[in-house]
């Protein structure tokens, strides 16, 4: 018996450390994806910076010709004035030496000096050499305007997670007595008045958490929580198993293995799961939080979407249930967080990408 158990724990050693090598094997792959992924990304940003930088100084260089043909001709008047000035001046001085003389006899107006004159200052009118400024404006145009497109695509991160934007409402039957969602569930606020609602064993009676009313099973969905003048607050994600009842630390969320969280309390942001805190290294107060979950990666990431920061990412390779929106507000704080939690209007696709 002991030589057949040993056996037995020799065979299990080898799956495990089989299953080890497996999961080295996967960590170098994903490690190598993820390499291969930035490398393709760089190059398109730097083929972009580089046609960019290609049309600007096409464009600068056809400005820098049109600019240089044009103070050409300026510099090419200035010079036939000029010399003109040079001739009347020692035309003004031989009739000064004249005077001074006193020499009476007639003078005789050249006529083909009045004629020179007429001419240079009639081509070096001013008013005659300009820019095409009409054509540079619409070349400007056109640059506000590819400014204005690209614009409108970036972050390029923001937008595609606007595309899994999902329809979010919270749950009344799901509220803490101390919360009032509002008829569109769309903003959970804290009232000091305990409400006499209906008992329900979804709601909770100790934590003020609200979760949504539907959950989702699969695709990549996203969402936006306004959490701007509040103090403490806590987004994030739940199974329908977490606990509602009782004074126990799993049904705070991110404190057990069925939800996850980023809560902010006094300035200090924290992310949750399981238990385990990790701590964010970040000051700046977001007004906005985006939430974003993908059933094919298992994973929940945490934005602050004020600057499009990306804040926490959980991975938790694969979801075992349906995931629900999951809200905690905290009490009042003597007046300093009274401020309600509100979904952000967005683009209502309902996808499952």
């Amino acid at each position: 018996m002991l030589v057949k158990h040993q056996l037995h724990l020799k065979k299990q050693r080898d799956r495990v450390a089989y299953r080890m090598d497996k999961l080295t094997a996967k960590q170098a792959d994903i490690s190598r994806k993820a390499g291969v992924l930035k490398e393709r990304m760089k190059r398109k940003y730097d083929e972009m910076q580089r046609v960019l930088e290609e049309d600007l100084q096409m464009s600068l260089t056809q400005l820098d010709m049109e600019t240089e043909a044009a103070v050409t001709l300026v510099e090419e008047h200035f010079q036939s004035c000029y010399l003109l000035s040079q001739d009347l001046a020692q035309q003004l001085s031989e009739l000064s030496l004249r005077l001074e003389r006193n020499k009476p006899e007639p003078y005789d107006q050249n006529a083909e000096t009045e004629g020179r004159i007429a001419e240079v200052l009639k081509v070096s009118d001013p008013d005659q050499i300009q820019l095409d400024e009409f054509k540079a404006d619409q070349l400007l145009g056109s640059a506000n305007n590819l400014l204005l497109f690209i614009r409108s695509q970036i972050p390029v991160t923001k937008k595609l997670f606007k595309s899994y934007a999902s329809e979010v409402a919270f749950d009344p039957d799901t509220a803490h007595p101390k919360l009032v969602i509002s008829p569109s569930g769309d903003c959970a606020s804290y009232t000091d008045t305990w409400q006499e609602l209906p008992e329900s064993p979804a709601r909770f009676d100790t934590t003020l958490n609200a979760i949504s009313r539907e959950g989702f099973t699969l695709g990549r969905h996203y969402w936006e929580v306004d959490v701007g003048g509040k103090m403490y607050w806590e987004v994030g994600l739940t199974y329908p198993s977490i606990p509602r009842k009782g004074q126990g630390e799993d049904c705070w969320l991110g404190r057990g293995a069925d939800s996850w969280c980023l809560e902010f309390f006094d300035g200090v942001y924290t992310a949750w799961h399981g238990g385990v805190a990790h701590t964010l290294d970040m000051t700046q107060r977001f007004k906005r939080v985006g939430i974003f979950c993908s059933f094919p990666g298992g994973t929940v990431s945490f934005l602050g979407m004020d600057g499009m920061t990306p804040l926490f990412t959980f991975c938790a390779g694969t979801f075992s249930d349906a995931l629900y929106q999951a809200v905690c507000l905290g009490d009042d704080h003597h007046g300093t967080n009274i401020t309600p939690i509100r979904l952000c209007d967005a683009p209502r696709s309902g996808s499952t990408h």
